[in-house]
């Protein structure tokens, strides 16, 4: 696609503006995009990219923040097996290998939870088919945490609605074939 302003070069910036619930396209170069900004109503910034992107969602240091870091500087955060910073995950936006999941745990589980409303734990999924009593194993997994805070709390006519729960997904645990 050209852009619809010189008419010369290949837009590069393609964006949808919509004022009183009426949309307009533009698609502008990059020199196009730095002059008529204003025209525009527009910032254009061309060290967008993911990485400041995702800088921004770890409250780290980017172009377009002009507040300081709020992660002390005192020590250098570096995966053990393949010596890549945590500085230099925030920049690419990847991660050297599996092993940095875990070297930059204790950083990634807020923003982590923040990117999905609040879970901070996987869920994932399984067709019905092959997982149905792993589904209910999970299931009676979780009323058991429950029956265990309703004990403490004492709230024991939850906590026996709570066993009554879990007593029948057992029986039918076992009714399919499923081992307890």
């Amino acid at each position: 696609m050209i852009c619809q302003e010189c008419k010369e070069r290949p837009a590069s910036l393609h964006f949808t503006k919509t004022l009183n619930g009426e949309k307009t396209e533009f698609h502008l170069c990059d020199k196009c995009a730095r002059e008529k900004s204003e025209k525009y109503m527009f910032s254009y910034h061309p060290e967008f990219s993911i990485g400041n992107l995702l800088g921004g969602l770890l409250n780290l240091d980017s172009p377009f923040s002009s507040k300081p870091t709020q992660y002390p500087q005192q020590k250098v955060l570096k995966c053990e097996n393949c010596q890549t910073t945590f500085q230099q995950f925030v920049n690419k936006g990847k991660f050297g290998c599996a092993h940095c999941y875990e070297a930059f745990q204790e950083q990634l589980a807020p923003i982590l939870k923040r990117l999905q409303n609040g879970n901070n734990m996987h869920r994932g999924k399984m067709p019905e088919r092959m997982g149905g009593t792993l589904h209910l194993k999970k299931e009676i997994a979780e009323l058991k945490t429950r029956l265990q805070q309703a004990i403490v709390q004492e709230e024991f006519e939850l906590a026996a609605d709570i066993r009554d729960q879990i007593r029948s997904l057992e029986k039918k645990m076992l009714f399919e074939g499923g081992e307890l």
